[in-house]
C-alpha cells in the first residue's frame, strides 16, 4: 500500500479486491458457515459490516488475522442481531490483512480507517553521540538527526505524547542527502507509565533507502500508550541507533481525548500498615471510567473511585501517583505523587564504605554516601555498578536511590536493577529485575526499590540513563535491619607485672565477648604495642552473649612508653555485624623503666651519597651508645651487607671499632671498604656485635637497615666529590654533621664541610675521568655591613700551583626569617651561606689527577668547601652556517639583530642563530616572535650570557610568543646578578601560551627562576644544570599540559626546585599530563624539593632529593595560596623511585616538615599515588600528613594510597622542634595557625621501617593509616 493513508468507500472498493482476489466466501442462506475476506496486504480497518439475506440473530466472533494461520479476536462470539439484515462493528483501527467471521450466513464487508495524524511528543534517548541529540528525531528537520552511543547496542529512543492516547503508526526518517541505504532492526514498544514496555510491533528490519526517501512506516494496531519507543539492537550502516524523524501517529476516529490529571492526591494513615488515599476527580469529554493507582511507579490496581486504601509495611517508603482513564483506554497524565516516608533511622548503608565499577570527573562514588544530595556519583559510560559494603549479612527490604532535589536538575529515567551478595558467597544475585524508574525534582527527586533479601553487600546496576551518558547516583540507602551474627568485642585489657622493666617479660592478657546475636567461629587476637603487633593467639567459638579470656607473653621490651592495644578477629576470620569495634585500647600507657644497659645503634653512610653506575662507593659506620653507660672494652664488629632486589648478598664488608663508648657519644666513623655500585635496588644492612653490657632487651636496633637505590635522579657528566672524602692536610678541619641552619655543616651537602683558616690548610681530589674544568661549592664571610667581599683560593694540580680561583660571597649571606630574609646582617641570623664557583682548567688532566684547593698567604679570608665537580668539555661548532646567522659581536643588540634576521629571513634557509663562545653582555630580554626559531650555543661552559656585574637584581632571557612556538634553545649559559628574593622579574624563560618549546643543555646560575610556564603545552626541559637561585628552577602552572622536564639537577634552590601548581588564575585550565623525571634537587634553601599542588594525570619518577634546610623533599598540597586553583583528581597525580636524603626542615616558624609532606587543604585532595619509596635519615619525621581547617577540615585525604615504602633513621633531632621529631609516619596532630589533625585516611602497602624513634605516631581521632 501507499504510505499515505486514504479513505475508501464502504464496501465496494474491497469487494473488488476481495473478488479479484477470489477470497470472498458466501455462505449459503440456508446453512451457516465461516466467511472471509483477504485483503491482499496489510490494512488498518475501523468498522466491520455483515449483511444477510434477512433480519435474524446469529452467534459467530468476528477474528483477523496478519498472516492467515494465527488468529486473534476482534469482536468476541456471541448472539448478534442483524436488524433490517444488517449489523455493523466499529472498532479502533487496527491492522489486519485477513478477516472472518465464524459461523454466519451474511457477506462479510470491512472499512479502511482515515488517516491518522502526527501527534506532538518529547524525545529523549538512552544515550547521545556527541551533540546528535534526541530532540533533533522531533525538530521537523530531516537533516538532523539523533545518533547513539556508538558499538554499544541495544540503544533506544522515545517518545512521550504526554498523556496516554491511542496511537497507530510511526514513520521514521534518516537524512536523504548523501546517505546511503541501510537496514535498522528495532521494536516499537509501548509504555503507559515511561517503565514498564511491551512491544506493539516485535523486532525486525527495517531498510531505509534514499529511492523511497529514507523513510520507513509502521503500522500496528491502535493502542492507548504514553511512550512509544524504538528499541533498536543492529544497523547495517553505522554501530549506533539513527533517526532524523520519528513521527508517532494516531487515528482520528473514535474518542482521541484523554481525561484531566486527578489533583489533589493525598494520603493518611488509619492504622500500621495502612495508606488511605484520596483525590479529586477528573473530567472527560465522554467519561472516566476508572483510575490506574501507581506505588513506586509500579501499578497497584485500579478502581472506578476517587479513594484507595493500600496495604504496605512499616517503614517502607512508598511513592504514590494516579492515572485517570476513559472507556476507550485514553489516559490522563499522572497526578501529582505523595510520598509515605520510610524508616529514615534503619539506613544501613551510613558510614559504609561505597565502591564503583568506574567514575567521570571527580563524580566518584564516596559521593552516594556522604550525606549531601549536592554531591553525586556519575558513572563513566554504561553500564555503571554501584556497591554498598554493608559488613555483614543484613534483612534488607528496600533501597532508596536519590538525585539532587534541585529544578535544575531536569527529570530523567534510568533502568535500574538491584543485586545482593550474601556474607559467604563470592558473586551477586539479583534482588529487584532491572526496569525503568522516573527522578523527578517535582516528586523528590528520588525513588524506593522493594529489594528484599539477607545480604551483605547490595549493588545497583544502571543500563540507561535519559539524563546523562551514565548512571547517576546523590544518595543511596539501604533499609533493613542486622540479620543475626556474631560481634567480637575486646570488652577488657591488663598486663604484667604492672611496672615492668627491660629485663622482664610481659604478659598481655584480653577479655573478648561475642555481643551479637549469633555464635561465632574460632579466630584470634592480635596484641599491639603501638602500631608493631608483638602477638597473636587463639580465641575459640564464642556463643552469643559468651566471653572468654586470652593472654600472650612477649619477651623484654626496651624502656618507653608503649600504646597498648587489643584487637580480636585482625584476620578477618569471622562475618560480623560490626567490624569497626573489634579493637581495645588500654587506657593507660605501658611504661616500661630503663635498666642500666649500653645500647649500640650502627651509624651507616656511603660516599657518593648518589652513586652513579660503575662508581666506587665507600662505605662507613660509626657506632652510637644511646644507652645509660659505657659499652665494654675491646673490640666492637661491625659488618655491612648490600642485598640486591632478590634478597641475595652481593657484597659484604667487616672492620671493628676498639674501646670503650661512652652513654651518649658517637664513635668516629670507621672505613669498611668499598663497592662498584650497580644500576639498581638495594638493600644495606648493617649489624654491629652484641655488646656485654648491653640487656637483650637493648639489641633489636644492633641491626638496621636502608635503602639505596643506583641511578636515581638526574644522570650527569661530572664527577661529584664530597670535601670530607678528600684528603685534608695542614690542619684542615672537616666539620660536623648538624642541621643548623646558618652553620657551615649543617648548610653543607651531606651536612659536612671541611674549613681552610690557616696558611698551608688544603684539601686535596683525585679526578676519576679526564678533566679541565672544576666547580666548587663554597663559603667565604660577607662584609660587615652585608653585600659581599671578594677573595681567591689556590688551585694545585699534582702537587703544583696551577692558578687562583676567583670566589666572591656577594650572592650569599641572607638574613633574618626563612620566608623572606634580606642582605641587612642586622635583621635576624644567617641562612644561604654557600655559593659555587667555576673555572677552566688550563689543560684536560687524566683519571688519577691530584688536585688540591689550598690556602695560601695570598688568600686573605677563610673559607669552607663543600665539594667539588670535575668534568671534560669540549666547544660545539655551528650545526649548519648556511642555516644558522651569527651574532656580530658579543652585545645583546648584536644577538637581538641576529634573532630578527632569522624571523624576516624569506628564503626558509635560516632556521636558527648560532652563538659562538664567549660572554654575551646583557641587561634586559631578548624577544622571539614571528616564527620558531633555533638558538644554540657552542655549550654552557662557552657560551655565556652575563648579566652586568655593577648592578643587581637585573631582569634578563628570553621572552618567546606564542607565534615562536616550537622555538628551540640549547648550549649555553646565563649568570645572572641577583642578591635576594624579588617577586615577579628574574625568570630566565617566562612562557605564556606557547607550545612545542625545547630547552636544554643550559647552566642558570643567580637568576629567581629558570623557567615560570603559564598555560605551556608539549614542551621539553630537559639535560640541564641550575645552580643558586633565589626562587623556583621550573614551575608549570595555568593549564600548563603535556610536557616533559628530564635530567636536570638543580642545587641551591630558594623555592620549590621542580613545581606543579594548578592555579587558574591566568586563564589556564587542566595541569596534567606532565612528567617530571631523572631530576636531582640537593641544598634547597627555601621549600622543596619536588612540589605539586593540584592537577591530575600527573608523573613525577625517578627523582633524588639531598639534604633540603627549611623544607620537605616532596610537597603533595592542595593549598591554593589564595589563588584560584583546581585541586587533585580524578585522575591520578603519581610520584615512583623517590630517594629522599637527610631532608625536611623547619619553615614558618615553628612548623615542621617530614621529607614527605602531603597538606589536604583549600582544594580537594583525592587520586594520589606514591610508589617505590626510600627515605633516609630525615631531619623531623619520614612522612607527615596535615589537614588545613576553617572551622572544621576544608578537604580531607582520600584515595591516597602508598606502595614499597621504606622510612629509616627517623630520630630526635635535639633542637628546638624535638617534640615534632623522630616519627616514621606522623599524623600531625599539632594545632598549627590554621590546621587542625590531618583528617581522612592513607592506605599503605609494602611499608618499612628502621631505626626509627618512633615508627608511626598518630593520636588522632580524625585520620586512619590503613596498612596492608
Amino acid at each position: 500500500m501507499s504510505p499515505t493513508t486514504r479513505v475508501r468507500s464502504l464496501l465496494a472498493p474491497l469487494t473488488v479486491l476481495v473478488t479479484v482476489a477470489a477470497c470472498l466466501t458466501v455462505s449459503p442462506a440456508a446453512r451457516a458457515a465461516p466467511v472471509s475476506l483477504d485483503l491482499t496486504e496489510q490494512t488498518r480497518i475501523d468498522q466491520v459490516t455483515l449483511t444477510a439475506p434477512r433480519s435474524t440473530t446469529e452467534t459467530f466472533a468476528v477474528q483477523t488475522s496478519l498472516d492467515g494461520r494465527g488468529w486473534s479476536t476482534l469482536v468476541a462470539e456471541g448472539p448478534h442481531r442483524f436488524e433490517d439484515g444488517k449489523v455493523t462493528f466499529r472498532v479502533d483501527p487496527t491492522l489486519v490483512r485477513h478477516v472472518r467471521a465464524t459461523t454466519t450466513t451474511a457477506k462479510l464487508e470491512v472499512r479502511e480507517a482515515a488517516a491518522s495524524v502526527a501527534l506532538r511528543a518529547t524525545y529523549s534517548a538512552s544515550s547521545t553521540n556527541q551533540d546528535y541529540g534526541p530532540g533533533n528525531a522531533g525538530d521537523g528537520d530531516q537533516a538532523t538527526y539523533w545518533e547513539s552511543a556508538n558499538n554499544a547496542f541495544p540503544q533506544w529512543i522515545q517518545a512521550d505524547l504526554g498523556a496516554a492516547v491511542r496511537a497507530d503508526r510511526v514513520v521514521l526518517k534518516l537524512p536523504a542527502a548523501n546517505w546511503g541505504a541501510r537496514t535498522q532492526t528495532l521494536a516499537v514498544q509501548g509504555s503507559t507509565d515511561g517503565q514498564n514496555f511491551s512491544d506493539l510491533v516485535p523486532a525486525k528490519g527495517y531498510e531505509f533507502n534514499p529511492a523511497s526517501a529514507n523513510t520507513v512506516g509502521i503500522d500496528f494496531t491502535a493502542a492507548t500508550t504514553r511512550y512509544v519507543r524504538l528499541r533498536i539492537t543492529g544497523n547495517t550502516g553505522w554501530p549506533a541507533g539513527q533517526i532524523s524523524e520519528f513521527e508517532v501517529h494516531g487515528p482520528t476516529s473514535g474518542d482521541a481525548q484523554a481525561p484531566s490529571a486527578p489533583t489533589g492526591l493525598t494520603l493518611t494513615q488509619p492504622q500500621s500498615g495502612q495508606i488511605r488515599l484520596t483525590w479529586n476527580a477528573s473530567t472527560d469529554n465522554v467519561g472516566v471510567t476508572g483510575y490506574d493507582v501507581y506505588a513506586n511507579g509500579v501499578l497497584r490496581t485500579t478502581v472506578t473511585g476517587t479513594t484507595y486504601t493500600d496495604t504496605q509495611p512499616d517503614g517502607l517508603r512508598v511513592t504514590y501517583h494516579v492515572v485517570a482513564k476513559d472507556a476507550a483506554g485514553n489516559q490522563s497524565p499522572a497526578s501529582g505523587s505523595v510520598t509515605r516516608e520510610g524508616a529514615t533511622g534503619t539506613n544501613l548503608a551510613q558510614g559504609k564504605p561505597v565502591t564503583a565499577n568506574n567514575h567521570v570527573h571527580d563524580f566518584v562514588a564516596a559521593n552516594a554516601n556522604d550525606g549531601d544530595l549536592g554531591t553525586y556519583w556519575e558513572s563513566n559510560g554504561l553500564p555503571g555498578t554501584l556497591t554498598v559494603q554493608l559488613g555483614a549479612n543484613a534483612d534488607v527490604s528496600s533501597v532508596a536511590v536519590k538525585l539532587n532535589p534541585a529544578a535544575a536538575w531536569g527529570a530523567r529515567t534510568q533502568n535500574v536493577e538491584v543485586l545482593g551478595r550474601e556474607q559467604n558467597a563470592t558473586g551477586f544475585t539479583r534482588l529487584t529485575p532491572g526496569r525503568d524508574y522516573r527522578f523527578d525534582p517535582a516528586s523528590g527527586n528520588g525513588v524506593t526499590i522493594d529489594a528484599a533479601g539477607r545480604v551483605a553487600d547490595v549493588q545497583l546496576r544502571f543500563t540507561s540513563n535519559t539524563g546523562a551518558p551514565g548512571a547517576q547516583v546523590a544518595e543511596i540507602q539501604v533499609f533493613g535491619t542486622p540479620a543475626p551474627n556474631p560481634d567480637l568485642t575486646v570488652t577488657g585489657t591488663s598486663f604484667t607485672p604492672a611496672n615492668p622493666v627491660e629485663t622482664d617479660q610481659i604478659t598481655l592478657n584480653a577479655t573478648v565477648r561475642n555481643a551479637g546475636t549469633a555464635a561465632s567461629g574460632a579466630t584470634d587476637v592480635t596484641f599491639f604495642l603501638g602500631t608493631t603487633s608483638v602477638g597473636t593467639v587463639q580465641v575459640g567459638a564464642l556463643a552469643a552473649g559468651a566471653q572468654a579470656n586470652v593472654s600472650t607473653t612477649i619477651p623484654p621490651r626496651p624502656e618507653g612508653s608503649y600504646e597498648y592495644t587489643a584487637k580480636v578477629d585482625e584476620t578477618k576470620k569471622v562475618a560480623e555485624q560490626d567490624e569497626t569495634n573489634n579493637a581495645r585500647r588500654h587506657p593507660d600507657r605501658l611504661v616500661v623503666s630503663p635498666v642500666p644497659s649500653s645500647d649500640l645503634v650502627p651509624v651507616p653512610s656511603w660516599s657518593p651519597s648518589n652513586p652513579a653506575n660503575g662508581q666506587t662507593t665507600t662505605f662507613s659506620v660509626a657506632l652510637r651508645n644511646q644507652g645509660g653507660i659505657a659499652s665494654a672494652a675491646g673490640a666492637h664488629g661491625v659488618t655491612v651487607t648490600i642485598l640486591n632486589a632478590n634478597g641475595q648478598t652481593v657484597r659484604t664488608l667487616t672492620g671493628s671499632h676498639n674501646g670503650t663508648i661512652n652513654a651518649g657519644a658517637t664513635t668516629a666513623a670507621v672505613n669498611l671498604g668499598t663497592w662498584q655500585a650497580a644500576d639498581g635496588r638495594y638493600t644495606v644492612r648493617t649489624t654491629v656485635a652484641n655488646d656485654a653490657n648491653e640487656i637483650p632487651a637493648k639489641r633489636g636496633n644492633n641491626i638496621s637497615e636502608q635503602s639505596l637505590f643506583i641511578g636515581r635522579g638526574a644522570s650527569v657528566p661530572w664527577q661529584h666529590i664530597e670535601a670530607e672524602d678528600g684528603t685534608v692536610s695542614g690542619g684542615a678541619q672537616v666539620i660536623g654533621p648538624n642541621r643548623t641552619i646558618g652553620d657551615l655543616a649543617g648548610e653543607a651537602s651531606g651536612r659536612r664541610a671541611v674549613t681552610l683558616n690557616a696558611t698551608g690548610q688544603s684539601v686535596e681530589f683525585t679526578t676519576g675521568a679526564p678533566a679541565n674544568t672544576l666547580v666548587t661549592r663554597f663559603s667565604i664571610p660577607d662584609s660587615p655591613g652585608g653585600g659581599g667581599i671578594n677573595a681567591t683560593l689556590n688551585v694545585y694540580v699534582n702537587g703544583q700551583f696551577h692558578k687562583a680561583l676567583d670566589l666572591t660571597s656577594r650572592y650569599i649571606w641572607l638574613y633574618g626569617n626563612e620566608a623572606e630574609p634580606g642582605n641587612s646582617p642586622g635583621a635576624g641570623g644567617p641562612r644561604h651561606i654557600y655559593d659555587e664557583a667555576n673555572v677552566m682548567l688550563n689543560s684536560t688532566f687524566p683519571a688519577g689527577t691530584k688536585i688540591k684547593l689550598q690556602k695560601d698567604a695570598a688568600n686573605t679570608t677563610n673559607y669552607a668547601i663543600d665539594f667539588v665537580n670535575f668534568e671534560q668539555v669540549t666547544a660545539a661548532a655551528n650545526p649548519d652556517p648556511a642555516k644558522y646567522a651569527v651574532p656580530a659581536g658579543f652585545s645583546h643588540q648584536d644577538v637581538q639583530n641576529a634573532l630578527d634576521r632569522v624571523r624576516m629571513d624569506t628564503t626558509g634557509n635560516l632556521v636558527g642563530v648560532y652563538l659562538p663562545a664567549g660572554t654575551y653582555q646583557t641587561a634586559q630580554k631578548f624577544t622571539v616572535y614571528g616564527k620558531a626559531v633555533k638558538v644554540v650555543g657552542a655549550g654552557p661552559w662557552f657560551t655565556r650570557f652575563q648579566a652586568p656585574l655593577t648592578q643587581e637584581n637585573t631582569d634578563l632571557g628570553f621572552t618567546v610568543q606564542s607565534s615562536a612556538s616550537g622555538s628551540a634553545f640549547s648550549g649555553f649559559a646565563v649568570f645572572g646578578n641577583y642578591t635576594q628574593r624579588i617577586n615577579g622579574p628574574g625568570k630566565v624563560f617566562d612562557l605564556n601560551g606557547v607550545q612545542n618549546i625545547t630547552i636544554e643543555n643550559l647552566w642558570v646560575e643567580h637568576m629567581m627562576c629558570v623557567l615560570w610556564g603559564t598555560n605551556v603545552d608539549n614542551s621539553v626541559i630537559r639535560d640541564s644544570r641550575v645552580r643558586d637561585l633565589y626562587a623556583d628552577a621550573i614551575n608549570l602552572t595555568n593549564g600548563s599540559a603535556g610536557n616533559r622536564i628530564s635530567n636536570i639537577e638543580a642545587r641551591s634552590t630558594g623555592d620549590d626546585a621542580f613545581a606543579l601548581f594548578a592555579a587558574t588564575d591566568l586563564g589556564g585550565t587542566g595541569l596534567q599530563d606532565n612528567v617530571l623525571e631523572n631530576l636531582t634537587a640537593l641544598t634547597p634553601w627555601r621549600a622543596a624539593g619536588i612540589a605539586v599542588y593540584g592537577g591530575k594525570n600527573n608523573t613525577v619518577r625517578n627523582v633524588y632529593v639531598a639534604d633540603t634546610l627549611t623544607y620537605s623533599a616532596v610537597t603533595i598540597s592542595s593549598l591554593d595560596f589564595g589563588y584560584p586553583m583546581e585541586g587533585f583528581g580524578p585522575e591520578p597525580t603519581t610520584f615512583t623511585g623517590l630517594t629522599l636524603v637527610r631532608s625536611g626542615g623547619h619553615f614558618w616558624g615553628a612548623q615542621t616538615f617530614g621529607a614527605i609532606w602531603m597538606f589536604s587543604a583549600s582544594k580537594k585532595y583525592t587520586a594520589i599515588r606514591v610508589n617505590d619509596v626510600e627515605i633516609i635519615d630525615p631531619t623531623y619525621s619520614g612522612i607527615m600528613f596535615q589537614t588545613k581547617y576553617n572551622g572544621g577540615p576544608e578537604n580531607v585525604f582520600q584515595d591516597t594510597v602508598l606502595s614499597n615504602v621504606s622510612i629509616s633513621g627517623a630520630r630526635k633531632s635535639g633542637d628546638a622542634f624535638d617534640a615534632k621529631s623522630g616519627f616514621g609516619l606522623w599524623a600531625n596532630e599539632m594545632p598549627e595557625p590554621g590546621q587542625g589533625p590531618a583528617a581522612g585516611e592513607v592506605t599503605f602497602t609494602g611499608l618499612r621501617f628502621s631505626d626509627n624513634f618512633q615508627d608511626i605516631r598518630n593520636t588522632t581521632t580524625t585520620f586512619k593509616i590503613n596498612i596492608n
